[in-house]
């Protein structure tokens, strides 16, 4: 271990040994992550020493070129990380290489030897993740691994050198520069197939762009080339870019920055629509640099999509796609999260129940949100473009986020029949309600056409009441469980009872009127409701309807068919719901038929008619005939009668 003072050797404990053996063997599914880590330490010296320079004014050191330098001896089989930072004492040393020991309770181990046994690798992983033991995934490449660091403003230094099968050495060696360098003895060829590879220039490369690459410090390494007339050169490169837009300012970084970085994490060809750069201090301090895209990718609706966005901790790498960060409704957003006080190895499990991350991400949705309002409050155009990109994944966060509802709801934009070229939001449909108006109408359909000509519009277009228009698939569901905007119930058209007709009080000749129609249906709808039970619940005179002879409705809480359908094409049974024939009582074929039952209630004819005009109503909003080869015959026949 070269010059200085005697060695000792000291042991691991018994279950330290046991644990750092699962360390190295069962838990890192990824050996890349052991670069990683050592760039990891090396930046946290460097960031103290840089700290401590400032705070202690006695503490002499140099800090113009603080740096890590990677190095590589092919020969011999080595890698070193070296960092100029703050170094170790023979104490420190003791103590910080010492976590794991300190870590190795007997209830975690317990707990790793289980997932083990259970083959749960992920949960090991997961468990592992908790206890900061990065430095000993080196022994997953190495068989030896040989530590030498002084700490800044102290005159010797510390090795420490370790087989990692249960005993270290120490011992005190002099002239040893500040800082901290970490050799790794990589294991031979025949035993790890591969680990070759981290001895090439290209894999360190690989390895520092993607996991290291926004670290502050330069990361340099030593390189070779050789030209096409055999001629060497050497020289030095910096392998990272440490151009972390996130952590500037807002004011340095320019919107072409913004766009080439969004470009690179999201492999987008057009600049993004929207750019958050936010920063939080405190407790639990964290930057964010989210985009929100001009275009919605072409998987946004599949189940396969991945979700999330970046998660680095102190510049570093940590995971693509951090689910914990981002909820499913938002998956479109693209980005990195930068903080300050995670572990390295901290796991997807873990990242789900911790509740500072559960705090960031409750910012971030809030932030996210906050921006798509900003768009639609400074930009109409933009923002309409916004929505047909995202809307409908923005409303599957009606039916996920209870606590962002009012936001959401502020930001639905809808089609209706108030202007047929553009969309509205509600709270522009409530700035237009009429006088004595309470609900905010909605009809939910396939297409525009078929909600526009459906019957139940009919009332509603003769009265002036806007509708909106919902053709998502999402939206049969939404509404449904969302009571009211702004004090206002939405209410389905095609649901409950409508009566846009009530009379005034004193209104004596509108209540004759009423009592008088419904004197002469009384002996009518009772048979219907007979003749149609196998169809439906009820059948009776309807106010909704002004030229249309009849429409099927549901009771207020019914499920929609549209909605009966989706579900049974997710595979799920759906009792059938029985739902309610509304006639027009003003219409000439239900006169007709009054007056047919009135004079012959037993003619066969009058079923088959009642039977056509059940067939009619479905049809009319888009629905499937029970028999559509009997209902053509029976019209066929009743049509050549008329003829």
């Amino acid at each position: 271990m070269g010059t200085g003072g005697s060695v000792e050797t000291l042991e691991f404990q018994a279950e330290t040994r046991q644990l750092l053996q699962l360390v190295i063997h069962s838990i890192y599914s990824n050996k890349d992550i052991f670069l990683r880590e050592l760039i990891s330490n090396a930046s946290d010296a460097l960031d103290k020493l840089r700290l401590e320079s400032l705070i202690d004014s006695d503490l002499e050191v140099d800090t113009s070129d603080l740096h890590i330098a990677l190095s590589v001896d092919k020969d011999a089989r080595t890698l070193t990380v070296r960092d100029n930072g703050i170094g170790m004492s023979r104490d420190d040393l003791v103590e910080l290489i010492g976590t794991i020991a300190k870590s190795g309770t007997a209830g975690l181990l317990e707990k790793i030897k289980e997932a083990k046994e259970t083959q749960d690798g992920a949960a090991a992983q997961n468990l592992i993740g908790q206890f900061g033991v990065g430095f000993y995934s080196a022994f997953m490449v190495a068989d030896k691994v040989a530590l030498r660091t002084r700490r800044a403003g102290t005159d010797s230094g510390t090795a420490w050198e370790s087989d990692g099968e249960g005993t270290y050495e120490i011992r005190a060696v002099d002239d040893l520069p500040v800082g901290t360098s970490v050799t790794l003895h990589l294991k031979t060829a025949d035993s790890e197939d591969g680990l070759a590879d981290y001895l090439s220039e290209w894999k360190i490369r690989q390895i520092v762009k993607q996991y290291s690459d926004f670290i502050r410090w330069p990361i340099r390494m030593a390189t070779e080339r050789t030209d096409a007339d055999g001629v060497t050169t050497h020289g030095v490169d910096t392998l990272n870019s440490m151009k972390a837009l996130w952590a500037r300012p807002r004011s340095e970084v320019t919107e072409a920055e913004y766009a080439e970085f969004y470009k690179q994490i999201s492999h987008d060809g057009l600049d993004p629509a929207e750019t958050i750069h936010m920063r939080a201090e405190g407790n639990f301090e964290y930057e964010a640099l989210l985009f929100i895209p001009s275009q919605a990718p072409f998987d946004l609706f599949s189940r396969e999509t991945k979700r999330g966005v970046q998660l680095y901790v102190k510049r570093v790498f940590i995971m693509d796609d951090c689910e914990a960060l981002m909820p499913n409704y938002l998956r479109f957003v693209k980005g990195v999260v930068d903080a300050h006080d995670l572990s390295l190895n901290i796991s997807r499990e873990i990242l789900q129940h911790d509740r500072q991350i559960r705090g960031v991400r409750r910012r971030l949705v809030k932030k996210v949100l906050g921006a798509i309002k900003d768009t639609q409050a400074k930009d109409g155009e933009r923002y309409t473009r916004l929505w047909a990109q995202f809307g409908r994944a923005l409303k599957e966060g009606l039916l996920e986020d209870t606590d962002n509802t009012e936001a959401l709801l502020e930001l639905v934009s809808a089609a209706s029949t108030h202007d047929p070229e553009r969309t509205t939001t509600l709270r522009e449909y409530v700035e237009r309600m009429k006088d004595g108006q309470d609900a905010i109408y909605y009809l939910t359909g396939e297409t525009r056409a078929m909600v526009e000509n459906s019957p139940h519009m009919e009332a509603f277009a003769a009265k002036g009441y806007e509708v909106l228009i919902l053709t998502d698939p999402v939206d049969e569901v939404w509404v449904d469980q969302v009571p009211a905007f702004s004090g206002h119930a939405l209410r389905s058209i095609a649901k409950g009872q409508v009566d846009l007709d009530e009379p005034a009080d004193g209104d004596g000749e509108a209540e004759s009127d009423k009592a008088k129609r419904d004197e002469d249906f009384a002996a009518l709808l009772p048979w219907l409701t007979t003749t149609l039970s196998e169809q439906v619940k009820q059948v009776r005179l309807s106010s909704r309807l002004t030229t249309s002879a009849a429409c099927i409705v549901g009771d207020a809480h019914d499920m929609t068919p549209t909605l009966e359908k989706m579900y049974r094409a997710m595979g799920q049974e759906m009792p059938p719901v029985k739902r309610i024939l509304e006639l027009n009582p003003t219409h000439p074929l239900i006169t007709a038929l009054r007056s047919a039952h009135t004079t012959n209630a037993e003619d066969p004819a009058l079923a088959e008619i009642v039977e056509l005009v059940y067939g009619g109503a479905l049809l009319a909003e888009g629905g499937d005939l029970p028999d559509p080869a009997r209902f053509t015959r029976l019209l066929t026949n009743h049509l050549a009668r008329g003829l």
